[in-house]
């Protein structure tokens, strides 16, 4: 652990419940800082960008930058340039996710039109009911690709959880008989991008999340190192019932902290 040169932190559950900063997370990232290595945060969660999660860290007490962050979201639009580039893409999201795609380029529409390619759902806090039945609406066309954001079943929040994008998604899934593609954890993009931007080695990296079957599995996946926390979903009885084992245990980043501390 101590060797690592590239910190790939998990957001909700791992640094943060909500809005209150989990204790331990500020003096991480301080500690890396001081000793020159390289963090970045990647996030399932889509309902922010970079630049919104640098504004949020900061009005928590944490300095960043936008090359800190790499999001569902980054890998998403990736995605979509790639796959449907100058194609009509149908948005279940927020309006801040509508105009970021439109921002880099994407034909985005939340409306039930024709010449549509691509379905997006993602985790979207103004989740309304005719969004639901436009996007079933949609998908009844076999020739329309199905993709979502990530696969999380809940979004930890100070005092519990909330539905996230992968409860949305099982919602559509029950009326239309289709599953998506999952963009975010625990496919490998993010640690993919990650690994790229920093010119850094598998065996130098390693990502550090609360949930098995997302953030460790994604490690697994891509053949980077694992820390799991019991800060958010994960328990230890999960951990001994899992095919998923992390590589190394902590209750929380705080205990990382202490053992990379110089």
């Amino acid at each position: 652990m101590k060797n690592k040169s590239l910190y790939l932190f998990d957001i909700d559950g791992t640094m943060l419940l909500g809005d209150k900063v989990i204790d331990g997370c500020k003096e991480m990232i301080k500690e890396i800082n001081k000793q020159g290595k390289k963090y970045i945060f990647i996030t399932n969660n889509s309902t922010r960008t970079a630049h919104e999660y640098v504004d949020k860290f900061k009005s928590i007490g944490i300095n960043t930058k936008e090359e800190n962050f790499i999001t569902a979201l980054t890998a998403t639009i990736k995605y979509l340039k790639k796959n449907f580039k100058g194609k009509k893409v149908f948005l279940l999201g927020t309006k801040s996710l509508k105009k970021e795609l439109e921002r880099n380029n994407i034909i985005v529409t939340d409306d039930y039109e024709e010449n549509i390619s691509c379905a997006l759902a993602s985790f979207d806090i103004e989740l309304t009911y005719k969004k639901l039945a436009d996007i079933c609406k949609v998908l009844r066309d076999d020739k329309v690709a199905f993709i979502a954001t990530n696969p999380d079943m809940v979004c930890p929040i100070e005092d519990g959880y909330i539905p996230d994008c992968g409860s949305i998604c099982s919602m559509i899934e029950n009326a239309v008989k289709r599953k998506p593609i999952y963009i975010g954890k625990p496919n490998t993009l993010m640690i993919d991008i990650s690994l790229k931007e920093t010119n850094t080695n598998k065996e130098d990296a390693i990502i550090i999340g609360d949930r098995l079957n997302t953030d460790i599995l994604c490690g697994l996946k891509s053949g980077v190192d694992t820390a799991v926390v019991f800060t958010g979903e994960t328990t230890k009885y999960e951990i001994q019932n899992s095919e998923y084992k992390p590589t190394y245990i902590f209750n929380s980043v705080k205990d990382i902290y202490k053992l990379i501390k110089v």
